[in-house]
């Protein structure tokens, strides 16, 4: 399989807090990757990491080819990086249609060249083409992570980075986002980042990496993860 992200010896701090510690970890075209680890332990200062919003003191990322250290944040998302942060970070007083089309500005000339809302995301979350005129702030909770996640979408990543999509939502949108992450995979052969406490969500990825004081100490294949890696490394 090509490797489409390789990170070797990451540390990451806040200040003098040493984040993460000699982090490695590989996601490869077409695949979903699942970081798992209960809460504190680094997972999001990895994404951080990964999107610019933190700069590494030591290591190395290597993203389709191209090291990210000396990349800007708005570099790395043009380059097919794509981020869903935990906590959606909609925009309340903007609409659904709005919110939508800032997603674009990751593309090659951003707004000012692309206008059009690509159906594709209608297809996975049908909700949203009937709430275009709908402030962002007027959805539920489950509504606004798939909002979040089709304006990531819409800047055509190449490997879509995930952080707790399900956190506080309700069951059946959990089901509903599961099956888009599917068909993000199957259909638009987009690779998939995901950190996750859901064990169901979890399982469905092909490998896995479990974090623990900002280091990985257990990977991989989903299919081999043991009841006792659950038991240590998810919270839920």
């Amino acid at each position: 399989m090509t490797t489409l992200l390789e990170i070797r010896g990451l540390n990451t701090y806040y200040g003098e807090s040493h984040i993460l510690r000699d982090v490695d970890l590989t996601v490869n075209a077409g695949e979903m990757v699942c970081l798992i680890g209960r809460n504190g332990v680094g997972k999001t200062t990895l994404l951080k990491s990964l999107i610019g919003l933190l700069r590494p003191r030591c290591g190395e990322m290597v993203f389709n080819g191209d090291p990210l250290v000396r990349q800007a944040p708005h570099q790395r998302a043009r380059a097919g990086l794509g981020y869903v942060p935990q906590g959606r970070e909609i925009i309340p007083q903007l609409t659904v249609e709005e919110n939508l089309m800032l997603g674009m500005e990751a593309l090659p000339g951003g707004l000012g060249r692309q206008r059009r809302i690509d159906p594709f995301v209608y297809e996975l979350f049908p909700i949203l083409r009937d709430f275009l005129p709908r402030k962002g702030g007027d959805l539920s909770g489950g509504q606004q992570q798939q909002l979040a996640i089709a304006r990531a979408l819409l800047g055509k990543p190449k490997l879509l980075l995930l952080d707790e999509p399900t956190e506080g939502i309700q069951p059946n949108i959990v089901l509903d986002i599961e099956s888009a992450v599917r068909q993000i995979i199957a259909q638009a052969g987009i690779s998939v980042l995901l950190v996750e406490q859901h064990l169901h969500f979890v399982r469905q990825a092909d490998r896995y990496y479990a974090m623990q004081r900002g280091g990985i100490v257990a990977s991989g294949p989903t299919q081999e993860l043991s009841q006792a890696v659950v038991d240590q490394f998810l919270s839920v």
